[in-house]
């Protein structure tokens, strides 16, 4: 009777194992039982992201902890820790504000020259208006009683255009690539930034083009400095672009640009929608508007 009792029971266990089996893994697991191995590559570790409104919040209501000098630019601009009880990031915080009747550069005279941390957060104000969405999110916020620009640090830094340049780099999509320095060009006509340079063009590791530092812009030319850097524009943009009027315009960005500036700048508008209108439909192109979001991540972040 012993051998039977115990066919029995080895029935009984190879049923109950094949019922465990049917189980899913999470009941299985409750059940206390482990997990097979090597049941496939662990689940990938999604980045959280902030929208515009949350960064804005973070960069605004963070305390303020190590700080020092970045390794670039003229600005004495600050790298920042900044941290709430939920997340630590960095910002960069720019407080210079100069003005000088003459200012002389290998490029000539500048008259009326003005370097201000304002048009920093008056450009990313402008980005988002017209739906192009490169712009890092920028607030005004004071640091060590001093009005000041406090903008989000760049995680997953793959490089400048500089090193692009230098290195002889070819981005992986080049009509991607095309579309986003095409607009980041026009931006620059608009807001008429008279410093874009190789250093100030920064591309994340998804190669994604961020155009930063500001400080240099709204001059109150009212043609455009390079006519030949507007004449391709995402439709999109180029619709709100054509909706912009002064009372938007003081109403978003009054507190940071006087009315001569918002003025000079509806101007140039004008020139750009004049020459794509005449240019005609082949002038418009659809490409998919980056998410308003900032990445949350310990990558590599800017060193300037």
């Amino acid at each position: 009777m012993a051998p039977v009792r115990q066919r029995g029971r080895l029935r009984y266990g190879v049923g109950l194992l094949a019922l465990v089996l049917c189980l899913p893994l999470d009941v299985r697991t409750e059940q206390g039982a482990a997990p097979p191995a090597n049941i496939g590559p662990a689940p990938v570790a999604v980045r959280p992201v902030l929208q515009d409104a949350e960064t804005e919040r973070f960069l605004l209501e963070a305390k303020v902890g190590d700080t020092h000098g970045t390794k670039k630019g003229i600005t004495g601009a600050q790298r920042a820790s900044l941290s709430t009880p939920t997340l630590t990031h960095d910002a960069q915080i720019q407080s210079i504000d100069e003005f000088k009747r003459e200012f002389r550069t290998d490029r000539g005279v500048e008259f009326d020259f003005r370097d201000s941390w304002q048009f920093n957060v008056a450009a990313y104000r402008i980005d988002r208006l017209i739906g192009l969405n490169m712009v890092p999110v920028s607030v005004e916020r004071k640091y060590r009683g001093t009005p000041s620009a406090f903008t989000w640090w760049l995680d997953d830094v793959l490089m400048d255009e500089g090193d692009r340049l230098k290195k002889k780099i070819e981005a992986p999509d080049k009509p991607y690539w095309s579309r986003q320095t095409t607009m980041m060009r026009l931006f620059d006509q608009l807001i008429s930034n008279v410093d874009r340079n190789v250093g100030n063009i920064v591309y994340t590791k998804d190669w994604r083009l961020w155009p930063i530092d500001h400080t240099r812009a709204f001059r109150k030319n009212t043609e455009l400095r390079t006519p030949a850097h507007a004449t391709r524009c995402d439709r999109t943009v180029f619709e709100r672009l054509k909706a912009l009027d002064q009372a938007t315009l003081k109403r978003e960005v009054g507190k940071w640009l006087d009315d001569g500036q918002i003025k000079s700048l509806l101007a140039r508008r004008d020139e750009i929608v004049k020459k794509i209108e005449a240019l005609g439909p082949a002038a418009l192109f659809d490409s998919t508007t980056p998410p308003l979001t900032s990445p949350v991540s310990g990558g590599l972040p800017r060193d300037d």
